[in-house]
């Protein structure tokens, strides 16, 4: 029976946030914070911070307007201030609760994180059935590991993503769904499913919710197939996000009426003619969607660099389907050998591509900039041009180094000598770089090989050859002279901003450098400069363990955003910087061509104000959640196309070098670029003590391993669905 009325306690605890307001009469907001403050103040009164229901009803006099009563109850509910148990309401503050996130959950546990950005650990039983995204009330008990546990004593909001994807899996009650955000299984609603198996990747949509995850529901909406292949689960996952890869109908339908037009004689009107420039692209041999061109002349005062951008704003109108579209995804995605556009390919590959031997409409910066390597002054121009040559950075690559071939020498004749004369300019502009102090972080990006099939062939790291590194200069200097007209004029804008690492980042970060025997910069109250960050890289590049240094470096630094505010760029040391470069991939781009291309019109500040103020804070802030959303994806697929790769060579020994420790073991980075855990459980026997994020030591033998040590390892196990290495000691 106590069990009994445990569970009943339990589901009324949940209903309480549920509860509808009765839509006959509508709540009087003024006495439902009137009945706030009484039930606040009544509980506060009390010795143990508590009241039975009825006792708290009579004293607030809930009679008078039961309905703006029952909405103060579950504002407080959900607002944490109060949580009910059996027959009393408790106040939240009496019990030290705090409100939280759910953030992450295994098999028998899961992690919750606080308002300030703690994370909690939280034994399975008391979960109370959350899910990740859930908002919930949670109150600190005793540790065993000497990190902050903590029980979840009431959800305040549930996630709004009733849908999962996961992998089915055989338990002893049937078939389940593990899933890839709940390491847990679920059951499965099976007369409602679609046809699933074994292994099969699939989508699921949540149907009901108990009070312990091993009483949830799901059922199964799509199959994708096996989910031993990483593409199937990059599918299912897209459609669990409800990102968009076909384009609808309409906005279909306009791109082929917008390219079908072609370069007319009327689109050229009031636009400079650089079609007798010395013009062209230089991209990777699979772009299709070629959006940037440049030009160079060299004289007494330094050099002329044109900076050509597809003017895709042209094509892309305020208000129609295109832009809407546009905006919606926000970013085109990239992951293995696929790609989910932000423009339907009749804009990014057809009419917006600058191809070879085509009149294409763009935007030019035009540059001026000095022996010294500095931006003078920048010009811009609504323009039209036609690219001499379809550069390939390989083979620009080996024109620079003297190794092409003669066919190779043929095809960049005509702008062999711009080729040299750039490669002369981007490497004045990285010397700049290097004076204001812009930090010279590693890429730790890896490009993934695969089959005609899809299939995870191979891992390499990303190449960054002479080419490649002159397009970067060029396209970071035609970014700050965007951003710098748009600042001195004072108009509405979308700016690329990455503010000053936070000062506790800055404290570990300088921690553990002293760990790893490196002197951190002085620096007051925790605050660093551009320059020290250099520092820092230059002291250890070339040390074994550079590659942490490296890591640890870029996790102590903000993440990049967008912003209608100029707030500069620590990662660039620069006062002024935006995303001009890439309209047909990135919603911010498109969004400050139209504002340029206005004020080419002739648009005043205060026009421009009036039209674009409210625009640029929507476009900054939805280009930011879209381009985290996409990282995440990204980030997601390494994993999985790296496990599909792994899968293959399980019992096979690789070099490594630990790059985290956490308290369940050694995150490992293997020569081809995969990841994969070390397990606590599968180190040697021993009594082992951990210093989470540095070492962790057996004290039966004295062995340590410490963060940056090199260790030859087995791959034991890797899971594509989940993405996850397992590794041994070799």
């Amino acid at each position: 029976m106590a069990r009994h009325n445990a569970k009943h306690e339990k589901r009324k605890a949940r209903s309480m946030q549920k509860k509808p307001v009765s839509a006959k009469k509508p709540i009087n907001q003024e006495e439902s914070r009137q009945f706030q403050r009484k039930i606040k103040v009544f509980l506060q009164m009390t010795a143990k911070g508590q009241l039975h229901q009825k006792e708290l009803s009579q004293k607030c006099h809930s009679r008078r307007n039961p309905s703006a009563y029952q909405n103060a109850l579950e504002v407080l509910h959900q607002e944490g201030w109060i949580r009910e148990q059996g027959q009393y309401y408790i106040l939240c503050s009496q019990e030290n609760a705090f409100k939280a996130e759910t953030v992450r959950l295994s098999t028998n546990f899961g992690f919750i994180r606080d308002e300030n950005g703690t994370d909690y650990f939280v034994p399975g039983k008391y979960l109370m059935g959350s899910m990740p995204g859930d908002k919930v009330l949670a109150k600190p008990i005793p540790s065993r590991s000497g990190s902050p546990e903590a029980q979840v004593i009431s959800i305040l909001e549930e996630t709004e993503h009733a849908t999962l994807t996961g992998r089915i899996i055989p338990t002893e009650h049937g078939l389940c769904l593990l899933s890839s955000v709940a390491w847990i299984p679920l059951g499965i609603d099976y007369d409602q499913s679609c046809e699933y198996h074994i292994n099969d990747r699939v989508l699921c949509e949540l149907t009901f919710r108990g009070m312990r995850h091993m009483d949830h529901k799901v059922k199964v909406i799509q199959n994708f197939g096996s989910a031993d292949s990483a593409a199937n689960c990059m599918k299912s996952r897209i459609a669990e996000l409800e990102i968009p890869c076909a384009f609808r109908e309409p906005v279909r339908k306009e791109a082929k009426k917008v390219s079908a037009l072609g370069v007319t004689e009327f689109d050229l009107q009031g636009r400079k003619d650089f079609r007798d420039e010395m013009i062209f692209t230089i991209d990777g041999a699979y772009s299709k969607d070629l959006d940037d061109a440049v030009s160079i002349r060299k004289h007494a005062n330094g050099w002329t660099l044109g900076v050509h951008i597809a003017d895709v704003s042209y094509y892309v109108r305020p208000n129609s389907q295109l832009d809407a579209e546009a905006f919606r995804r926000g970013t085109s995605i990239y992951y293995a050998d696929q790609v989910i556009p932000m423009l339907p390919p009749d804009l990014s590959n057809g009419i917006c591509s600058l191809n070879q031997g085509e009149n294409r409409l763009t935007l030019s910066a035009v540059m001026e900039i000095s022996p010294e390597g500095d931006l003078i002054n920048a010009e811009f121009y609504q323009s039209v041009i036609c690219s001499r040559v379809r550069g390939v950075y390989e083979e620009c690559n080996q024109i620079l180094d003297g190794t092409a071939d003669p066919d190779l020498q043929e095809k960049y004749a005509d702008v062999k000598e711009s080729l040299f004369l750039l490669n002369d300019l981007a490497e004045r502009l990285e010397h700049v770089r290097k004076l204001r102090g812009a930090p010279e972080l590693e890429s730790t990006e890896s490009v993934i090989l695969t089959d005609h099939k899809g299939v995870c062939t191979g891992l390499a790291p990303v190449q960054r050859g002479k080419s490649e590194r002159i397009i970067e200069s060029c396209m970071l200097c035609a970014n700050e002279a965007a951003a710098r007209l748009a600042r001195t004029k004072q108009i509405p804008f979308v700016y690329r901003v990455h503010e000053s690492p936070a000062p506790e980042r800055i404290a570990s970060l300088k921690e553990m450098l002293l760990r790893l025997g490196q002197t951190p910069p002085v620096t007051p109250d925790d605050e660093i400069s551009p320059a020290d960050i250099q520092k820092i890289l230059d002291a250890s590049r070339e040390e074994s363990y550079f590659p942490v240094i490296n890591n640890l470096t870029l996790r102590s630094m903000a993440k990049a955003r967008y912003s209608p505010e100029p707030l500069g760029h620590f990662g660039l040391a620069l006062k002024d910087y935006a995303h001009f470069t890439s309209p047909i991939r990135r919603y911010p781009d498109l969004t400050i061509h139209r504002i340029i291309n206005d004020i080419l019109d002739g648009a005043d500040a205060d026009w421009l104000q009036k039209r674009y103020a409210k625009f640029t804070q929507n476009a900054a802030e939805r280009s930011s959640d879209t381009e985290l959303q996409a990282v995440q994806l990204e980030r997601e697929a390494d994993a999985c196309y790296a496990a599909e790769y792994m899968q293959n060579h399980v019992g096979e020994i690789f070099a490594g070098v630990i790059t985290s420790v956490t308290d369940f073991g050694l995150y490992v980075t293997l020569s081809n670029m995969a990841e994969g855990l070390l397990h606590i459980y599968d180190l040697p026997e021993g009594q082992y003590q951990i210093q989470e994020g540095w070492y962790v030591k057996n004290n039966t033998t004295n062995i340590e391993y410490k963060l940056g040590d090199a260790l030859n390892v087995i791959c034991i196990k890797a899971d594509v669905s989940s993405g996850h290495i397992d590794l041994a000691l070799a």
